[in-house]
């Protein structure tokens, strides 16, 4: 188990260090940095690079198997008003757990958005499920979803448009995904049905569409028109004693925050596995430890996140949007390109696709379109701030091209895109180009800062959405007979793809 964390802490310094490098190399060259926040920065990076490799470690031997055996056990059910409470039960309870979600609310004062995501992810993860039961495809229902949006975004008042499109970016943060991208995982087990690769994506990218719903559904019936954020507030730090002083003021809240994020989930895991599931002890055993590993990994990588990326961000915004427009956006490019890299969702995302295709569609293809379209997005965020342009006349567009592209890419890379979008926006985003977008809103002296800086987490979830089913388009032309692992609707699928052979296995033989 050593071995395996000293991979993952690897993996994760090899991601972090590019963000870390750039933002270090901006304080010490153009943006003149306090001592405090660059000491701070510098603990945070450390922690964030232990945090995110104890974690994925913790999510891959926990939440995954939790989320497989879940789904596989829905998928063979036939009761399904039993299928939709369950879904609906776990896809509330993790989206309520969800560390970026808490991070965005925090930032919100007195808009009650957890609980209207909540219910909107609860739902809409039973509604995926009944999509692949019924074997509706994805592209129709992704469809009628943002039609049903872009109609909504009419009517919703305009300081909670942002909000809403942020909110299904940071439902799926490091918390729901392993979970919901295993449930699909275990679904497709169970079924082996011509589409199985597809079903087990798109989850994701269902469950981001559900929380802008709910949250555009609360505005129109609370009329939210006047929203504040929190003001960002960076701790005095005169020497290392008071770094240590910060963390033990900052651990016992994100303790308490994964604590109660986790427990509820471990409480319907076990209630499930009592009267359903019967896993064997040794399986218990090591979800146990998982369960461990997730818990650290969460605690150091928020600690990390929000001392040391939180403040440098909103510092840089503030000094690099009084550098003129031009810098603004150069740097927004660069930090885009490489801030994906050092989400936990992207790397759970990316190992869970690469090891279901079996290798076909590659990490480093993945990490090099979400990179782009995250570069894409912040360089879209910053014109819109630059700009002043309502946030409706980048996303309907870019939405309706993503709609267009679905008619022309292969079924595969149609739910990938749409979950990437999804996953691309994760902790990062929350703590530090959400910061930095408020920084160069206040920085510009921009009017309202809600309508402003909000919507940049949108931007970054939409992107992605177009980037890789470009990308899809691309593979298919390239040849005619895509690699075995990947479904058109010339090739079909060959062989049945290995990361779903074992979960079939190892649900048929009871011994997961």
């Amino acid at each position: 188990m050593s071995e395996k964390i000293k991979e993952k802490i690897k993996e994760s310094l090899m991601s972090v260090l590019p963000i870390t490098a750039i933002i270090l190399l901006l304080c010490f060259t153009i943006v003149p940095t306090s001592n405090d926040t660059l000491m701070l920065f510098i603990s945070g990076a450390i922690l964030l690079i232990i945090g995110i490799g104890v974690f994925t470690l913790g999510a891959e031997i926990s939440m995954t198997t939790i989320g497989e055996r879940i789904g596989a056990h829905l998928s063979s059910s036939k009761r399904i008003l039993l299928i939709l409470l369950i879904a609906f039960v776990f896809g509330s309870v993790i989206t309520i757990a969800e560390p970026d979600l808490q991070v965005l609310a925090s930032q919100i004062v007195d808009v009650p958005i957890i609980l209207a995501v909540a219910i909107g992810v609860g739902i809409f993860l039973a509604f995926a499920l009944v999509r692949i039961i019924f074997n509706i495809k994805l592209s129709h229902i992704l469809a009628i979803c943002y039609l049903g949006i872009f109609i909504m975004s009419f009517f919703v008042p305009e300081t909670i448009l942002p909000i809403a499109f942020d909110s299904g970016g940071v439902t799926t943060g490091p918390m729901t995904v392993p979970f919901i991208i295993a449930f699909g995982i275990g679904i497709a087990a169970v079924r082996q049905s011509k589409n199985s690769e597809s079903d087990s994506f798109g989850l994701v990218a269902l469950c981001s569409a559900g929380p802008i719903l709910s949250v555009m559904i609360l505005g129109l019936i609370c009329n939210i028109k006047d929203i504040s954020y929190q003001n960002i507030v960076t701790p005095i730090v005169l020497d290392s004693t008071g770094i240590l002083s910060v963390l033990k003021e900052a651990f016992p809240i994100y303790i308490k925050e994964v604590a109660v994020a986790l427990l509820p989930i471990i409480f319907f895991f076990v209630i499930y596995q009592i009267f359903i599931l019967k896993i064997s002890k040794s399986e218990l055993l090591k979800i146990g430890v998982g369960l461990v590993y997730t818990f650290i990994g969460l605690v150091l990588f928020l600690t990390g996140a929000n001392i040391g990326f939180l403040p440098i961000g909103n510092h840089l915004g503030i000094e690099i949007a009084q550098m003129g427009n031009v810098a603004l956006i150069l740097i927004g490019m660069v930090i885009g390109y490489f801030v994906v890299r050092v989400e936990p969702a992207v790397v759970i995302l990316v190992d869970q696709i690469n090891n279901i295709t079996d290798g076909a569609i590659s990490k480093k293809l993945m990490f090099t379109s979400l990179a782009i379209g995250t570069m894409f997005a912040i360089t879209l965020a910053m014109i819109r701030i630059i700009t002043e342009m309502n946030i409706l006349y980048i996303v309907i567009p870019g939405y309706l091209i993503s709609m267009i592209l679905m008619h022309f890419a292969p079924d595969m890379f149609v739910a990938i895109a749409f979950d990437s979008g999804g996953v691309s926006v994760g902790t990062m985003a929350s703590v530090f180009v959400l910061p930095f977008a408020i920084g160069v809103c206040t920085g510009i002296g921009h009017e309202n800062i809600m309508t402003g800086a909000f919507g940049t987490i949108a931007m970054i979830a939409m992107m992605p959405t177009i980037v890789i089913q470009i990308v899809g388009i691309l593979y298919k032309f390239k040849s005619k007979k895509i690699k075995s692992t990947v479904q058109t609707e010339e090739d079909g699928i060959i062989e049945f793809p290995r990361r779903l052979q074992d979960a079939k296995r190892c649900i048929d033989d009871n011994n997961c």
